[in-house]
This record gives structure tokens, C-alpha cells and sequence, in this order.
């Protein structure tokens, strides 16, 4: 079955068509941003976002999420390969919700070392132990994408955002290729259904793309639906809106 990789957003390659194309959505969402469609929102959010939507953000966008393919993919190829040319199977562990609305499984992905003297298990530090969302995000290829309740275990979790840092400080993979202020897959998502051809109902859009309520992981304070654009981006965890309750419940947030 399918997998959605866990914890992280790689750019997209396809979402929103073909480069003109999501340029005029992402245009269209820019002037509804600016002329009252949006006005429900903040305005340091709709300042933010504005200021985030430029005259080739797709193209770069789209650019970034072709590349972070290929190089997912080479990694992949890579890490699966023996030093003897065998290759190893892929192990998937499924976590947190399991199955998401798409109807794929949740789950990190790594190699799957045999054990045997041709093929041991590397230190538990090892790089090659990392599981491929961890690697996404350490090269800049992916940003972290953390949602309630599939949270990793606390070592796992500081190692995420420890190469989450240090790729977001360094622009890192995706930012070299498509520019520091590239757009964030999650708000590119956003952004392209606040830009639909069709508006029948801008509050109805609003709910759509804005689901997701952020937690600024440094101090655990809760931010809202429309405060993500205050937290940097390798210290942003989620929760669904429909969750809230149960979240408030379970992670020591302030709200």
C-alpha cells in the first residue's frame, strides 16, 4: 500500500498543475489576500503570506519538489544497496494514526539490515541507521511536519529537530536549490486553495486550508490556527483543529 513518509513535507512536484498554472492560483490567492476576500485572517498572517508569494514561486517551488524526488530517490537506491550489490528490503514502521485520510499508511522508512556478518547492524549513532525521513530532513530536502499524535519517541523527536535546525540555519537541499524564501509545502498547499479558480465560499476556503492548529516547540505555547508564520519552522508541531480537545489532554501546552 501507499506510505506517507511521517514527521515531514518535502515541495511539491505535481499539486496545483503545471508551473503557469500555479503561478496564477498562487496570484489569485495574493490579491484576495490583499483586497478584503481573506479578511478573516490576521493581517501579520496575510502581511506574511503576501510577502511569501513571488513572481516565480511556483516555478521554484515546483522545481525544489522534482528534485527532492530524485534525490529521495537516489537515496534510496543507495542505502538499499550492500557493499556486495544485493539489495536489502525496506523496513516500514507504521505509527501514530496509522492510515491518514488518503487512505496511506503513516510511517518512517529505513534499511533493513540483516544482521548477518555480510550485512551487521551499524551502531545504533550511525548515520546509516537513519531512517529515510530523518535523512530527508537533515540534507533540506524535506521540512519537519510534526502532527499530533504521531509524535516520535523524545530521543528520536530531539534528533529530528536537532538536523531540522541545522538545515533550516543553513539553507540546506531544497533551499539552495529553490531560494531561502521558498514556500513550505504545507503553505504552498495552503495558498493554492486560497487561489482557486472558483470562489464560491472564502470562509468554507479559509477552514480548508487553515485545518491545523501550531505548538512552538521551544516553549510549548500554542499559537492557533493562524500563528504558524510566528514560529521557525523546525520548531512547529501540529495538531488537527478536530483534535484539540484530546491534544490539550496529552502534550503539556499552554493555550
Amino acid at each position: 500500500m501507499a506510505v506517507r513518509m511521517v514527521s515531514i513535507d518535502t515541495p511539491e512536484s505535481l499539486f496545483g498543475g503545471s508551473p503557469p498554472t500555479a503561478q496564477a492560483a498562487l496570484e489569485r490567492a495574493k490579491t484576495r489576500l490583499e483586497d478584503g476576500t481573506f479578511d478573516a485572517l490576521p493581517k501579520d498572517l496575510r502581511d506574511y503570506l503576501v510577502g511569501r508569494i513571488t513572481a516565480d514561486a511556483a516555478q521554484r517551488h515546483l522545481g525544489a519538489g522534482k528534485a527532492a524526488a530524485d534525490v529521495h530517490k537516489q537515496m534510496v537506491e543507495t542505502r538499499l544497496t550492500r557493499p556486495d550489490g544485493s539489495k536489502r528490503k525496506l523496513a516500514v514502521i507504521a505509527t501514530g494514526e496509522l492510515i491518514e485520510s488518503k487512505g496511506r499508511m503513516l510511517a518512517y522508512t529505513a534499511p533493513w539490515f540483516s544482521g548477518t556478518a555480510s550485512d551487521p547492524m551499524p551502531p545504533r549513532n550511525d548515520p546509516r541507521r537513519r531512517t529515510f525521513n530523518l535523512e530527508l530532513v537533515a540534507t533540506g530536502w524535506a521540512a519537519t511536519f510534526l502532527i499530533y499524535p504521531s509524535i516520535p519517541r523524545t530521543a528520536d523527536l530531539n534528533m529530528l529537530l536537532d538536523a531540522a535546525t541545522v538545515a533550516w540555519d543553513n539553507k540546506f537541499g531544497a533551499w539552495t536549490h529553490g531560494g531561502e524564501d521558498l514556500l513550505l509545502a504545507y503553505e504552498y498547499r495552503a495558498l493554492i486553495k486560497l487561489g482557486a479558480a472558483n470562489l464560491d465560499d472564502p470562509a468554507a476556503t479559509l477552514d480548508e486550508a487553515f485545518q491545523r492548529v501550531c505548538v512552538d516547540l521551544r516553549d510549548l505555547t500554542e499559537v492557533g490556527l493562524h500563528g504558524y508564520h510566528k514560529v521557525p519552522p523546525p520548531h512547529r508541531l501540529w495538531f488537527w483543529a478536530k483534535d484539540t480537545e484530546q491534544a490539550r489532554r496529552d502534550l503539556p501546552i499552554t493555550h
